[in-house]
């Protein structure tokens, strides 16, 4: 019960609130991962993974002071990983035996904001297109979305959509998705709409690029009592939403849900059904980040979790096994 009431009272400081953090980021560093197998006590009932197959569960450790807090992930098909903390730090990294090497390296930022306490710079969710190596990273506090050079070599701009101007500032861009078509989309953690809906925001093409038009808005339904904290495009119609919830009885808990997308236009509500459950006793923590990459041509799903830097909590990376027919290349509706 100890454990619980320090999770809650962590969640009410920094989810609800600005992270604590005053030190500016990393600079560029060699990083050493230790990815310690989770045992099958900790992974618990297999079942709760519904149609979802486990093939690995780590707990991580690096040995850089800034690693953890990931809040979104990208992983290659070759199995590198690039995770992105909510304080504005990447790290490369792989799984491969129980310790790796990697680095971590800051986001680019223009010269004025190199000074910014590490609170301010809320990296919640990134996209990466595989065609042109940019990628995308939307900031929560900031209510912003830049873009970033292949490997993210430079900062190509930004923007800060009036769409989400009136989102929470520790409740908004936990989602970003972009969609084979060059659309974007981002769901609010805690913004809502009129009808009670979660807010969605959803652009027609890049929203940093001046010639996009404004954004429409749609809406969407998670489980009652949760929040979606990532989403992930698997192709066509099918959208993969991870969602949080904070309990005393049950602490960290989070639900994945499978949606079938309806057309994308203005005033769309959709929601989904629950495929896999993270729960006490098998594994509960604060999972923030979806990935979809391919192992031996099967469709692969990686989930990660944010420690908040928090002793209580840990960074978990697991693997699953996603139904072959879940994905596909068709277009989004």
């Amino acid at each position: 019960m100890k454990r619980v009431a320090l999770i809650l009272f962590l969640f009410v400081l920094l989810m609800n609130g600005r992270h604590s953090g005053n030190q500016p980021p990393a600079t560029f560093d060699s990083l050493s991962v230790r990815a310690r197998a989770l045992s099958a006590a900790e992974v618990g009932d297999l079942a709760s993974y519904g149609p979802l197959r486990l093939t690995g569960a780590w707990q991580l450790t690096g040995s850089h002071p800034a690693f953890g807090g990931f809040s979104s992930l990208v992983v290659s098909d070759d199995g590198a990983l690039v995770a992105l903390n909510d304080t504005g730090e990447l790290f490369g990294f792989r799984v491969s035996g129980e310790r790796g090497q990697g680095f971590v390296k800051p986001l680019p930022r223009v010269g004025l904001e190199q000074g910014w306490p590490s609170w301010k710079w809320d990296s919640e969710s990134m996209q990466r297109d595989p065609v042109t190596g940019r990628s995308w990273v939307g900031f929560e506090f900031l209510q912003r979305i830049c873009r970033y050079a292949p490997d993210f070599k430079a900062l190509e701009g930004c923007v800060e959509p009036p769409a989400v101007r009136n989102w929470p500032l520790t409740g908004g861009m936990e989602s970003l998705v972009r969609f084979g078509d060059g659309r974007f989309m981002t769901i609010s953690e805690m913004g809502t709409t009129k009808n009670g809906a979660h807010d969605v925001v959803l652009w027609r093409g890049d929203p940093v690029d001046p010639a996009t038009p404004p954004p429409v808005h749609l809406g969407y339904r998670p489980p009652t009592g949760y929040r979606p904290t990532d989403a992930l495009w698997l192709g066509g119609d099918k959208l993969l939403i991870l969602n949080r919830r904070l309990t005393l009885a049950d602490g960290f808990t989070a639900r994945l849900v499978l949606v079938t997308l309806p057309k994308l236009e203005a005033g769309a509500v959709f929601s989904g059904a629950i495929v896999a459950t993270f729960a006490p006793p098998g594994l509960a923590d604060n999972f923030e980040a979806l990935a979809l990459s391919r192992v031996m041509g099967q469709p692969t799903l990686w989930v990660a979790s944010d420690d908040n830097h928090f002793f209580l909590q840990r960074s978990l990376l697991l693997r699953f096994a996603l139904p072959a027919d879940w994905v596909s290349d068709r277009p989004a509706p």
